[in-house]
């Protein structure tokens, strides 16, 4: 099992929809972590054999998509959430415990726009940063969650323009 891990798209999916078509048979779902709501649906009508995955972020006004979630691929949860609610920007410590609260191996966040990966007290803490919007410095980027074996293998990606 391989999820695409993406966030803070804001409207412009076009570096997503290079990813997707380079890896489209790599991978297994998408998580789109908030910020735009809207551009997760237009994931899931392009991409309809795909399963899109998606909560709401600090600039989803007027949508019913909760702010956050928890999912089960293969026997490990996956908390999602974008983030503002745990006040990211400081550190991750609120979004862990929530996500040791829930039973999650792994915490999704975004909001931030940088990318982020770490293990804390056995749950992996990830932001994928922004493909459209990066900051801090950091280049356009994404995450990839590989499951196999009962194993979780959580990776950032710099994008690569052709």
């Amino acid at each position: 099992m391989r999820l695409l891990i993406i966030s803070d798209t804001h409207g412009d999916i076009s570096k997503v929809c290079k990813v997707v078509n380079d890896i489209k048979d790599l991978i297994d779902g998408i998580i789109h972590l908030g910020d735009i709501v809207e551009d997760a649906d237009k994931l899931r009508k392009l991409y309809s054999k795909i399963p899109v995955y998606n909560i709401c972020g600090n600039c989803d006004y007027g949508t019913n998509v909760p702010p956050m979630n928890i999912l089960d691929f293969e026997g490990k949860k996956i908390f999602i959430t974008h983030g503002h609610l745990f006040s990211v920007y400081y550190d991750t410590t609120k979004l862990v415990y929530k996500a040791m609260e829930l039973g999650a191996d792994v915490a999704l966040f975004g909001h931030t726009h940088i990318p982020y990966l770490e293990q804390i007290h056995n749950v992996y803490a990830m932001n994928p940063g922004s493909l459209t919007q990066p900051r801090g410095g950091s280049k356009p980027s994404y995450g990839i969650i590989k499951i196999e074996n009962g194993v979780i293998t959580p990776s950032l990606v710099e994008y690569k323009e052709d």
